[in-house]
């Protein structure tokens, strides 16, 4: 699916998976997330299989002109886990608002485990 929108010039249209990517690379640039996870094996396995995993660890449903964005993210040992994920929420928002013109109505993080 994707996120269309159009302007006088005419329409604009989105794809789920450059949103993902933006998150990803949003997601990684955050102090304390060390890296984007798939959640299940099949996912990974899915993963390997395609050249260009951007946007693994993301999930992206849209629903009109809003997006909704579940991440699976590794944090490191010995951050706060709540500062680190609202930190990344907000990240997240921001830049994917700034980069769609669409509201991103929920993004909710699922921390797979930590790392040292």
């Amino acid at each position: 699916m994707s996120v269309s929108t159009s302007n006088a010039y005419g329409k604009i249209s989105i794809s789920d998976l450059a949103i993902a990517k933006v998150a990803s690379q949003a997601a990684v640039e955050c102090y304390g997330i060390v890296d984007t996870v798939a959640r299940r094996f099949s996912e990974t396995l899915a993963e390997l299989l395609k050249r260009d995993a951007g946007g693994k660890g993301v999930k992206v449903v849209t629903s009109g002109n809003r997006i909704f964005i579940d991440i699976t993210v590794l944090i490191k040992y010995g951050v706060s886990i709540e500062a680190v994920a609202e930190s990344l929420k907000e990240a997240i928002k921001y830049k994917v608002e700034h980069f769609t013109g669409m509201i991103v109505d929920t993004v909710n993080v699922n921390v797979a485990g930590l790392q040292l």
